[in-house]
């Protein structure tokens, strides 16, 4: 007699969801876009934050609301931005562990964001969506 064994996610779905579990592509609850073009040699003092991303493996853990760095008025006008809840993910890095890096954005405003940077604009439950992304 063959004896089945239940995964800890498949009887967490047959708890929750006895119905089944809806599945979606990533582009029907999401879009993802570049990065803008700052780098280190813009940051100043205080200003518009913004997000480098290499800060996203050396500085932030998987969420924040606040910056380490920030630009000019004049840079910023020149940026892009991810509004609050979007996950930024660093798309380059000097190892493999750290490509696919995310902070998720919790600001209450729009963050600047360097290349080498994606924005992961989504409307599902912003926690998950980093936790899945990571």
């Amino acid at each position: 007699m063959e004896v089945m064994t239940v995964s800890k996610l498949e009887e967490l779905i047959q708890d929750l969801c006895p119905n089944g579990v809806e599945y979606k592509k990533l582009g029907e609850v999401a879009t993802i876009s570049r990065g803008g073009n700052l780098q280190k040699k813009d940051f100043t003092e205080k200003g518009v934050p913004c997000i480098h991303y290499g800060q996203t493996y050396t500085k932030y853990g998987l969420f924040t609301d606040t910056t380490f760095s920030f630009i000019s008025e004049e840079s910023a006008k020149k940026q892009k931005y991810a509004e609050p809840t979007d996950i930024v993910m660093a798309v380059t890095s000097e190892n493999i562990e750290d490509v696919c890096k995310c902070v998720e954005w919790l600001g209450n405003e729009p963050v600047a964001v360097s290349g080498h940077t994606a924005i992961i604009h989504h409307n599902q439950n912003p926690r998950y969506m980093c936790y899945y992304f990571h």
